[in-house]
């Protein structure tokens, strides 16, 4: 090379980045172009069996109600936290406010024992799991037949004979899939909802979940109440002790005037401010939403063959050449 030769410049490493990106790019979309009808048929495919399949689920409808949690009387809390040193003694319990009442009720409704209790006396053994859809214009269910027969009035059998009937354990895991307790940690207020496949069952089986803890807490209270009444007098027939015998006395009067209470307040855990009605729209299945999912899932899936077909592909040619 002579002293006035042109040196070619040299593509500087950066330079032949940019080209090899630019070439990976126009490969990329002309793969993607090639197996553009593979992509277009599973995209297809999958938005037709997602459409069909959002069609084919029953409509469901949900029914809510506002409680707000009963407060105790506030001579009640005032004599209670009096005595509660002295009833300690006695060995009984006064209880504790509305706040824990609330929290205990809570539970409860969701508890297997209370849950399982209010399927069957309720009989809603049949609705919940057999029941297929309702009838909008005769107001009534549609059962599997595979699952229970109604002219009989008896349960199908699976392939190995064995009955369909379902326990306890069943009809409860099914029930908790249907109700949802939503409480407002600014006001303290509850929401409680059932969905169901009937519209109107909705709204009845949230009401007499409602009416049903009300009972069963009101129950309980006065039964225990009762149980201390009954232990403070055996207690009071033992001493004659003057000043014992006025703390039972008080704490009898405590007792008796928790029974009084219960009794009288037919609300007496929640308070219903805003009572479940029928609801006249549906609450699910987002059909739409199912089908625009199955429509994305099946574009990704083509996208993702198209690139398994030209990976072994491009494989299968490498190996020619050599």
């Amino acid at each position: 090379m002579t002293k006035y030769e042109p040196i070619l410049a040299q593509p500087s490493t950066e330079q032949r980045y940019y080209a090899d990106d630019e070439l990976d790019l126009r490969e990329l979309f002309a793969t993607l172009w090639q197996g553009k009808w593979i992509i277009i048929a599973t995209t297809v495919l999958f938005a037709t069996a997602g459409v069909f399949y959002a069609l084919s689920k029953p409509n469901i409808y949900q029914a809510s109600a506002l409680l707000a949690p009963t407060q105790d009387d506030g001579g009640v809390n005032g004599l209670s936290g009096q005595l509660g040193g002295l009833a300690g003694l006695a060995g009984i319990s006064l209880g504790s406010g509305g706040n824990n009442q609330t929290v205990i009720a809570k539970e409860v409704i969701q508890s297997r024992i209370f849950l399982s209790n209010f399927i069957r006396r309720h009989q809603l053994s049949v609705p919940l799991m057999a029941a297929s859809g309702w009838n909008m214009e005769r107001q009534e269910w549609e059962y599997s037949k595979e699952i229970y027969d109604v002219t009989s009035g008896e349960w199908g059998t699976d392939e190995s004979g064995h009955s369909v009937k379902p326990s306890d354990w069943d009809l409860v895991k099914s029930f908790r899939q249907q109700l949802s307790i939503n409480e407002n940690k600014e006001n303290g207020m509850i929401t409680l909802s059932v969905s169901s496949l009937s519209p109107i069952a909705a709204a009845k089986w949230t009401e007499l979940l409602i009416s049903d803890i009300n009972e069963h807490m009101r129950n309980k209270d006065i039964t225990e109440a009762e149980a201390s009444v009954s232990y403070l007098k055996t207690k009071l027939r033992e001493t004659n002790i003057t000043g014992m015998q006025e703390v039972f006395y008080q704490l009898i009067e405590n007792e008796t005037r928790t029974i009084m209470l219960a009794n009288a307040q037919k609300e007496y855990v929640f308070q219903t401010l805003d009572p479940a009605v029928v609801p006249q729209e549906r609450s699910g299945p987002k059909r739409a939403l199912i089908a625009v999912t199955a429509t994305i899932l099946g574009g990704i899936l083509g996208v993702f063959i198209v690139f398994i077909v030209a990976f072994l592909r491009t494989g299968k040619q490498e190996k020619e050449n050599k």
